[in-house]
């Protein structure tokens, strides 16, 4: 059984090919299965380097519900939200606020 040396994700290949973690995207040389596995710099991104796109500047946030809620930037008592599963589906979902005034966008888990 062999894993990526980024990541750790089980990488299914046999020993002598070579592979790409399909999590991270490094290049893992088949050389046997007593030899080191080396990654090369062919990486996509880093697991700090991952972000979550919430909402595109572009979408129609108008068409949002709005709710009361303080913004902890401006004060302003007035935010669209929306809900979304960013975690796995036996966790509860994360509700996300953005101010309708300074556009602030945070978070609350629910």
């Amino acid at each position: 059984m062999r894993f990526c040396p980024a990541c750790e994700t089980r990488l299914r290949s046999k020993p002598g090919e070579d592979v790409v973690c399909p999590k991270c995207g490094s290049k893992v040389r088949g050389s046997g299965s007593s030899a080191k596995n080396v990654a090369s710099d062919t990486r996509k991104a880093s697991s700090k380097d991952v972000s979550l796109k919430v909402m595109d500047e572009e979408s129609s946030i108008e068409s949002l519900p709005t709710t009361s809620i303080d913004c902890p930037e401006c004060s302003n008592k007035t935010a669209y939200w929306w809900m979304l599963q960013t975690r796995s589906a036996d966790e509860p979902t994360t509700q996300f606020y953005r101010c309708t005034k300074c556009n602030h966008t945070w978070r609350n888990y629910a």
